[in-house]
């Protein structure tokens, strides 16, 4: 199918965090694959800019500061349209000011009445859809693709961490499953408990599993006081505090498996076509109908239930009271299929 009126260059808008960024990226993939010509800029925070210069599929990454001080410097790009997948009234009223000619916003903002000149009606918070495809509803005004299926979106990321600086063979073993395990989401989902995760690995076996503890110094700091025995075992290694964001890109790029709640780092490892475990509450929109992890290898737990007790809250239990046993089964059912694929099977 191809995009009507697809202009030469064309800029992607999404100004929050790396699991909404990453998510976004098949949008790039999409139009790449039936229009490989078209310029696409990608326009985000600084602190995405890594995910977003890593696919393939962006041509440039574009910085929301700098557009905000300059909003005229958008005319750089010739871009004949811009998407706002997530509503931004700054970046709208910038982009209006410098001319764009095409620009797609949600018809739920008053403020894309003044500043969008193509509108698309559609709710996210009522759909079923999930956060990936919904997306691709801004597409409607080129008569494209609205709607993809996960086997079209895990193709469309794009992805690459190739890091030479940094020697990760350090901290990965060959004849064990090299497990990432990043317990905190720093506030931006309901956690399966730092507990959980320290009897989890505890049951681990040692000879299957090479588990590498990741998050910022802070959640570090946090589970060193709340569960040391998480760190206690040979098999455990803690890299919390001692990653960039870049190096913990490199590293998901290079180890076998990842389990967390709904994070940023969870979704890259997705799109990497990484072993993929996601643990998430059955609440509306935070459910993994919304924001599971698509890829290749990706999986999630939740309770087979519809359930909002805990929106409010800042835990869940729901998602607590998901077994050790149903994710260990999963993670060693991981190491099954991963040395069937190194043996060629």
């Amino acid at each position: 199918m191809a995009l009507k009126n697809l202009p030469q260059s064309i800029i992607i808008s999404r100004t929050d965090n790396l699991g909404d960024v990453v998510v976004t990226l098949p949008m790039a993939g999409y139009i790449k694959s039936i229009a490989p010509k078209t310029k696409v800029y990608f326009l985000g925070k600084s602190y995405t800019r890594s995910v977003i210069e890593a696919s393939s599929f962006v041509d440039q990454f574009i910085d929301k500061d700098e557009v905000l001080q300059n909003p005229l410097m958008l005319r750089e790009f010739n871009a004949g349209a811009i998407i706002f997948v997530l509503p931004d009234k700054a970046v709208a009223h910038a982009a209006s000011k410098a001319a764009i000619p095409m620009r797609v916003g949600t018809s739920h903002k008053v403020y894309h009445w003044l500043y969008c000149n193509k509108r698309v009606s559609f709710s996210r918070r009522k759909s079923d859809l999930h956060e990936a495809q919904l997306n691709f509803k801004l597409f409607e005004p080129f008569e494209a693709l609205t709607e993809p299926a996960f086997d079209q979106i895990k193709n469309w990321y794009g992805l690459d961490f190739g890091n030479e600086s940094t020697n990760f063979s350090q901290w990965l073993v060959d004849d064990k499953f090299n497990l990432i395990v990043h317990p905190k989401s720093k506030g931006s989902a309901k956690e399966w408990g730092v507990e959980n995760y320290a009897d989890l690995v505890a049951q681990l076996p040692a000879d299957d599993f090479n588990v590498l503890i990741t998050g910022i110094k802070e959640e570090g700091d946090l589970l060193k006081t709340q569960v040391p025995q998480l760190f206690e075992h040979s098999h455990v290694q803690d890299l919390t505090g001692a990653l960039s964001l870049d190096e913990l890109m490199g590293l998901i790029s290079k180890a076998d498996g990842f389990l967390a709640g709904s994070t940023g780092p969870l979704h890259i490892a997705s799109a990497l076509g990484k072993f993929t475990l996601g643990i998430y509450p059955p609440i509306r929109p935070m459910h993994p109908g919304r924001w599971q992890p698509i890829g290749k290898n990706a999986h999630h737990i939740t309770l087979n239930k519809e359930c909002s007790d805990c929106r409010k809250s800042d835990t869940c239990a729901c998602v607590k009271s998901i077994t050790i046993a149903q994710v260990k089964s999963k993670l060693i059912e991981f190491t099954k299929y991963h040395n069937q694929s190194l043996n060629g099977k």
